[in-house]
């Protein structure tokens, strides 16, 4: 099964980008559905973005039209690029995958952390 390994937070200033990479470790995400999520501080974690095995997007509302996620033609990396970044969007964020026909993200990468000051 696919393991994802995040990759690229970082801390940076309101208003500027981020690209975060999600990587399977050896197997590609073909047949997944990948999604990204994030943790802030004292929050449960939410729903970010999610790209499905045929290519069909979806985000969380407070992200829509800053955040693209997108997977590479050989479906080995999956991405997050983040545009105008706020402080809210301050968090742990994880790459997660679960297989068709499933409804539960089941493997989930160790997180990356992005901060993003004022």
């Amino acid at each position: 099964q696919v393991q994802p390994v995040e990759s690229g937070g970082g801390l940076v200033q309101a208003g500027d980008s981020l690209r975060l990479s999600c990587a399977g470790s050896g197997r590609t995400f073909s047949g997944y559905d990948t999604g990204w999520f994030r943790q802030a501080p004292g929050k449960e974690r939410e729903f970010v973005a999610s790209i499905s095995w045929n290519g069909v997007r979806t985000y969380t509302e407070s992200v829509k039209g800053r955040f693209t996620v997108s997977v590479d033609n050989s479906k080995t990396t999956v991405y997050l690029q983040m545009n105008s970044l706020k402080p809210e969007d301050t968090a742990v964020y994880y790459c997660a995958a679960k297989s068709l026909g499933t409804r539960t993200y089941r493997y989930w990468g160790q997180g990356t952390q992005v901060t993003v000051s004022s």
